[in-house]
């Protein structure tokens, strides 16, 4: 049976709502158990008295806060994120999952916990919405600011073996993101990538940032400089669009009323946008996963997160992606 460990203090919201998501999980799911990391008595007055026998608690008083720098996680070896990280690299669970600090969430698990053989950087990836009925995994998203052709390598076996293993996609097409199609395009490291990149299976080539939302690829490389601005203006376009809306369907009662009849289409555009639907971004190349959820998730958040956590540790993932490092290499 699967295990996760919780950092159950690490949302911005304190632990009610990571409590709510991980009661949610385990009602859904029978198949796994998890290790509460926090304060005992919050969190025992947060736990249904029918969850106890499925909710290991180890008590942990010291939360990192956002505004902490990810180097001193290191050293605050009562944190909870460092206890839920120790957790797995004492192998007494299986994988983590955090809305904490991703700057500690990220050096800890690189240190504690390791990389897989073969891999120099672990990046963050990430789900993005597409007009199609799918999903653009991203990476990296900001784990790493500067990178090499090397890394990009490394990204682009991570995030293909992720979408087959994890997201259960049969021949995921890779695309290098760049400032245009043409293989001549791009900076020095995105030529020397594609040169690399192109000796994995199914690469689509270079692709351009509405290609990410087309989903025209499946996976979709870059540092994680780029992917965080990217990341984080998508996340801004969402909100904005959605404020536009509310705004100008309250200006006559023939928008109201139109904002009735298009009620499902509301619904369905707010499920595909919305973060809570995915749950986390997975720090792949570790050896172990480690889920990484936003700071403001909520409990439907937090489920999914921990769902994501299940499938990976379920999974050969990180096998797989040490054999196709190992089979492309130079």
């Amino acid at each position: 049976m699967i295990k996760v460990a919780i950092d159950a203090m690490g949302g911005d919201f304190g632990p009610e709502p990571i409590v709510d998501g991980l009661v949610a999980a385990l009602k859904s799911n029978t198949n796994f158990t998890a290790i509460a990391v926090g304060k005992k008595e919050e969190l025992l007055n947060l736990i249904p008295n029918n969850f106890l026998s499925r909710i290991e608690i180890l008590n942990a008083s010291d939360v990192i806060s956002m505004s902490d720098s990810a180097t001193d996680a290191l050293k605050r070896k009562e944190s909870t994120i460092y206890k839920a990280i120790d957790l797995v690299k004492e192998g007494k669970a299986d994988a983590v999952v955090s809305a904490g600090h991703s700057g500690a969430s990220m050096s800890l698990a690189t240190l504690r916990i390791g990389r897989i053989k073969g891999i120099s950087r672990p990046a963050i990836a990430t789900l993005m919405p597409t007009s199609e009925n799918q999903n653009t995994l991203v990476l990296d998203v900001g784990a790493n600011v500067d990178c090499d052709a090397k890394n990009l390598f490394e990204f682009a076996v991570m995030g293909q073996v992720y979408a087959q293993d994890v997201l259960k996609l049969d021949e995921p097409i890779i695309g290098l993101l760049s400032n245009g199609e043409e293989e001549s395009k791009g900076n020095e490291v995105t030529k020397e990538a594609y040169q690399l990149i192109k000796r994995l299976p199914n690469f689509g080539g270079n692709v351009e940032g509405n290609d990410i939302f087309k989903g025209s690829v499946d996976v979709v490389v870059c540092d994680g400089f780029i992917g965080n601005i990217l990341l984080k203006t998508a996340e801004g376009v969402a909100d904005t669009i959605g404020t536009i809306i509310k705004k100008n369907l309250k200006r006559s009662l023939i928008s109201i009323a139109g904002a009735v009849l298009m009620r499902k289409v509301f619904k369905n555009l707010k499920v595909r946008v919305d973060y809570a639907e995915y749950g986390g971004a997975p720090l792949l190349g570790v050896k172990a996963p480690v889920i990484i959820a936003h700071g403001k998730s909520n409990a439907k958040a937090v489920k999914n997160a921990i769902f994501q956590a299940i499938t990976a540790a379920s999974s050969n993932l990180n096998q797989n992606i040490e054999d196709r490092i190992n089979k492309y290499k130079q």
